[in-house]
């Protein structure tokens, strides 16, 4: 048999197949090629491409949103009491009892009120919400002394005491005279960044002081036969 044919120099099957015989049989031999493309074999690339193309790597998945492309990753800022100075929680109220007055030797009962509340305005270039909680109270009685305490106090009549009964908020006085006394409230802050979650201050709010004027007199007692109503010329009246 001769090996002119397809296994010819030239022919279609050129370095792939190869043809030899004794006269009596043929024996044919092959190369190993890749499907589709005639140019390559064992598994290296030809010019004909297509399907027998290697694939390429299959890249490794990512679960974190960190290497996820059009995203970015925002660290929001610890928050101090100092970056809240733009932040202005309002005044309390304060008022005392007897109103207005006070009695040298007898507590003046000094009540202030304050709540929750809720700001709004652009921090660190986010917009948030900062919420103040009352946490203490600051008494400056304007004799030189003062008082902290937890609570703003409360009337004699929601006390369920008699009037000049000492409470944690009254203050006694030494001297008649004309006082102005004040409280301060000091508040614990948190900010919410938009996210649903608050966010702790380090550090307190003071707020700016309210003011209650106190007038001091002595009040001196005395077994009289009348009232003043019915004798207002009687002694004290």
């Amino acid at each position: 048999m001769s090996t002119a044919g397809s296994c010819a120099s030239g022919g279609p099957w050129l370095d792939y197949c190869s043809a030899t015989t004794d006269g009596s049989q043929v024996d044919v031999g092959a190369g190993v090629t890749t499907p589709g493309n005639p140019g390559a074999s064992n598994g290296e690339g030809g010019s004909g491409g297509g399907s027998g193309t290697t694939p390429p790597a299959a890249e490794e998945e990512c679960d974190s949103a960190l290497c996820r492309p059009l995203y970015s990753v925002v660290t929001l800022p610890d928050v101090t009491a100092e970056d809240l100075r733009s932040f202005i929680p309002a005044l309390p109220t304060v008022t005392g009892e007897p109103l207005g007055l006070g009695v040298v030797g007898m507590p003046t009962n000094l009540v202030a009120a304050s709540s929750v509340q809720l700001q709004s305005g652009p921090l660190l270039g986010f917009d948030v919400t900062v919420r103040f909680t009352p946490t203490g109270y600051r008494f400056d009685h304007g004799d030189g002394t003062s008082r902290t305490t937890t609570t703003g106090g409360s009337s004699w009549a929601r006390l369920g005491v008699p009037d000049y009964t000492a409470t944690p908020t009254s203050h006694v006085y030494g001297a008649p005279g004309s006082y102005r006394a004040g409280v301060r409230v000091v508040y614990t802050a948190a900010v919410n960044f938009g996210t649903g979650t608050w966010r702790p201050v380090t550090g307190a709010v003071t707020s700016a002081p309210a003011f209650y004027d106190v007038r001091v007199v002595v009040v001196r007692t005395g077994l009289v036969q009348r009232t003043c109503a019915e004798d207002p010329a009687g002694p004290g009246c």
